[in-house]
């Protein structure tokens, strides 16, 4: 029971914040917005639209996008309750083990770390094969040997990992370089997505509408099955935003920033996929879109050739921008489990740049060896039940965050307290059930990992304990 007692003991905000003071505090709403669009618009509008059309929902992938949208916006206003009341790094993690305990933390945290690592991996490994597509109809292919890992039947995935070394070096040039370039490459990504989006509308055919949601995909509950199966796939698409709450300790006036930086992203990149979806499956009809680069796929078909080249430059904008925020983001969460000791306490050290030098480190070579070695194909939908385990926990946490007498809470409030939190988490739990059974498998067995991990290294090392023995 001691034991037990000792996990699920609570960690005090006033503890990271004492903490995270060596982290400069210099991010805006604006910069926000670029980290978590950067984020969200990565490969997933250039990819999944299609995908889901093609295997799911039809013309009907518009509604899937816009229930993940609006499923995200609510989990994200209960990130910017946590984010206002408690601005300290670490994301779901602190928040957990202010709310629940240690224990529950560290999973939501180890939950994360396997989103963000993977995510990285999955981007980068998707950057590489449209730079390699570029390449072929330049006339200077790679060689098969150098464009996938050994498992593949080749050496080793080099532009993914090229891509991910590159990324590092902007980071280490510092928050300042880094956020010029991460604004930058959002607005130029924006700026020919709508460039699709209204070119687009002149090449409609309405007839690809007719059958909106096809009779086939029209199964489970309502027949809705093929929309929640499309929406729980789409998910992976806006984990952008709860990576903005992993800065919150380098945020300005977090109190009123985190709330706009966090719907904000969720605004704009809802109102950009949906609008993507309706124009794409308006193109071209939805049972030709299974491919990987259905945009420009969707721009031959209708002879404009020329402009598919630009929407691969989009593409490759886009997933840019978003390895480069989501290194950003699990640099800062492995630098919370060094700074609270649940892993080795140099990586909650900082450089003279205020960078967490060996959590970045530590980051960039996980998602190196995954990006340019191992097919990710498999543990793509990982992704996906990390980030609904982190929505799931923290809408509910919301409850018991109102409760908290010791914590001052003057910033963003969820509405329709308590029933919106209630509900989000019941809608997490749903989306959850209906990822495939592998992916549930293998995520049972990172979670036994992580327990053991704490067990064996964590609780004796982490910063509760050593309190407790002084």
């Amino acid at each position: 029971m001691n034991l037990l007692k000792r996990a699920f003991q609570r960690e005090s905000v006033e503890g990271y914040l004492e903490k995270d003071g060596q982290m400069a505090r210099v991010l805006s709403t604006k910069d926000l917005i670029g980290l978590g669009v950067g984020t969200v618009i990565g490969s997933g509008i250039f990819i999944l639209p299609g995908h889901e059309a093609a295997n799911h929902a039809g013309p009907a992938v518009a509604i899937a996008f816009l229930l993940a949208a609006l499923f995200s916006g609510i989990c994200g206003m209960a990130f910017a309750e946590f984010s206002s009341a408690m601005p300290v790094a670490g994301s779901a993690y602190s928040y957990g083990s202010v709310i629940y305990g240690e224990i529950i933390g560290w999973l939501l945290g180890w939950s994360l770390i396997l989103e963000y690592f993977l995510a990285v991996s999955a981007i980068a490994t998707g950057f590489a094969a449209y730079m390699n597509s570029l390449l072929g109809q330049m006339g200077m292919p790679l060689p098969t040997s150098l464009q996938v890992g050994p498992d593949q039947g080749g050496i080793v995935n080099l532009l993914a990992v090229l891509v991910i070394l590159v990324s590092t070096f902007i980071l280490f040039a510092g928050l300042s370089q880094s956020k010029k370039v991460e604004n930058a490459g959002v607005i130029l990504k924006i700026a020919i997505i709508l460039l699709f989006i209204i070119g687009g509308l002149f090449f409609i055919k309405p007839t690809n509408y007719s059958n909106f949601y096809p009779k086939q995909f029209q199964t489970g509950l309502w027949g809705l099955g093929g929309i929640t199966a499309a929406t729980a796939s789409i998910i992976f698409s806006f984990l952008g935003f709860d990576t903005i709450a992993a800065h919150a300790a380098e945020v300005k006036n977090p109190t009123k920033t985190m709330s706009r930086g966090i719907l904000g992203t969720v605004v704009i990149s809802s109102t950009l996929y949906t609008l993507f979806a309706i124009v794409l499956t308006g193109i071209v009809n939805y049972k030709k879109l299974g491919v990987d680069d259905p945009a420009a796929f969707a721009l031959q078909t209708i002879k404009q050739t020329q402009f598919s080249v630009v929407i691969t430059i989009g593409a490759l904008i886009g997933m840019f921008t978003a390895i480069l925020a989501l290194i950003f983001a699990s640099s800062r969460l492995a630098y919370s489990f060094g700074r609270d000791g649940l892993m080795p306490k140099g990586l909650g050290r900082v450089n003279k740049n205020h960078l967490p030098q060996n959590a970045i480190i530590l980051a960039v070579v996980v998602e190196t060896v995954l990006a340019g070695f191992i097919p990710l194909s498999t543990l793509t939908n990982l992704i996906n039940i990390g980030t609904l385990t982190a929505f799931m926990f923290i809408t509910f946490g919301v409850l018991f965050l109102r409760k908290r007498k010791d914590l001052q809470h003057e910033g963003f409030k969820m509405p329709f307290y308590p029933v919106l939190p209630a509900l989000a988490a019941g809608l997490s739990l749903f989306l959850i059930i209906r990822l495939p059974m592998i992916t549930l498998k293998l995520y049972a067995v990172w979670v036994v990992i992580g327990l053991l991990w704490y067990f064996f290294y964590g609780m004796k090392h982490s910063a509760i304990s050593s309190k407790k023995n002084k």
